[in-house]
């Protein structure tokens, strides 16, 4: 009987230990409880919290920012969940591209923005630009963030391509897109990228190059593997 109480007491004691620890506000130790992943968050959802993250920014700094839209997500699995977002945002009439973490307990209605930064340092090149508007700045290549849009679209656009020419029978998978630069040129923009991909169990990297036309049509134009 007394083993049986004794047991009981244990049980109680860990579980109140346990519960503390999950209890425990701490985010250094929350941040390292659950790894990354894709956001499961509606398109809503993530246009919500990258919006809570620039107010909240707007507030701390004293700033103008104006929320554009949400370019990727990713979430951590905490007591709650961590946003990793990649957001652009409007700051005095030019875009561009931040980076922010937002902490949520939506049980108890929590939000917090644990971090906020710029993240390029180069000028931005924007969908509005890859839409064929002249940038102003020649004919050379310009760094593009390749969380935009149309920089995903054309990396895409080349591992179907070469899908397309292969005759193995395991597809190609875009792992990563590791640079990007772009340029237009006339009536055209065209992409230079590094793509991290992999085929099987294999992964190698590929330089492509791709062309997007006046309809918005994209074509592929060149490709060989990195060295």
């Amino acid at each position: 009987m007394k083993s049986c109480i004794a047991l009981a007491g244990l049980v109680v004691f860990l579980c109140a230990i346990f519960e503390l620890g999950l209890c425990r506000e701490d985010p250094l130790i929350k941040m390292n409880l659950g790894g990354f992943k894709d956001s499961r968050a509606s398109q809503n959802s993530a246009e919500s919290i990258a919006l809570f993250a620039v107010q909240e920014h707007n507030k701390q700094q004293n700033g103008v920012l104006e929320f554009a839209r949400v370019l990727n997500s990713r979430e951590q699995v905490v007591a709650g969940k961590i946003y990793h977002l990649t957001l652009e945002a409007v700051d005095a009439g030019i875009n561009k591209i931040y980076e922010a973490k937002v902490w949520v307990k939506p049980w108890i209605n929590f939000k917090q923005l644990q971090e906020f930064k710029l993240a390029h340092h180069v000028p931005s090149f924007t969908s509005s630009d890859l839409g064929l508007k002249p940038d102003g700045h020649g004919p050379g290549w310009r760094p593009v963030p390749i969380h935009d849009p149309e920089v995903q679209d054309a990396a895409t656009h080349a591992v179907q391509s070469l899908q397309l020419r292969s005759n193995s029978l395991y597809p190609y998978e875009l792992l990563e897109i590791l640079l990007a630069k772009a340029k237009v040129i006339e009536d055209y923009a065209r992409f230079h990228l590094l793509l991290k991909v992999k085929r099987g169990i294999q992964e190698q990297k590929l330089w492509v190059e791709v062309n997007k036309n006046i309809e918005g049509r994209f074509y592929s134009s060149g490709m060989e593997r990195d060295r």
